[in-house]
């Protein structure tokens, strides 16, 4: 009759236990924060100045005298206009502000703190056990 051993191969229980560890990773994505409309407005202002004109006449005066009466004396004016001058308006566009429009991307680094959690293995043991390690000696 062969005889038994029991080797410590045999007969053991073999429990699997998943060590697990939390690792983060990090995305970003765009978000329209404002929306900005650049445009031109034209706003009219009433200006009034005062702007002197000349204009020149011929002026003919004719006396005409009483023979019969020294004091008696009519006086004609003719008036001929000969030249005057006209106000002529002209406007411009001068530059008042030069103004220029333009997008920057700007980056900025922004420190995320976050908790993982990260699962180790403990053995807990009860009486005089020992612990042995691959390739060591026996600890107590």
């Amino acid at each position: 009759m062969p005889n038994k051993q029991n080797s410590t191969h045999d007969h053991h229980e073999e429990i699997r236990l998943e060590l697990h560890k939390e690792e983060f990773q990090v995305s970003k994505k765009i978000i329209e924060t404002a929306k900005v409309n650049v445009y031109k407005k034209t706003y009219t202002v009433e200006k009034q100045i005062l702007v002197p004109v000349t204009h020149e006449e011929l002026i003919i005066e004719k006396k005409i005298l009483n023979p019969e009466s020294t004091t008696d004396t009519k006086v004609e004016t003719i008036r001929i206009p000969l030249s005057e001058e006209r106000i002529e308006v002209t406007k411009h566009p001068i530059i008042l502000e030069d103004v220029e429009i333009w997008k920057k991307k700007i980056e900025e680094h922004i420190q995320i703190n976050e908790t993982l959690k990260e699962e180790k293995l403990h053995i807990d043991t009860v009486g005089d056990i020992r612990v042995m390690l691959d390739n060591q000696t026996p600890t107590i």
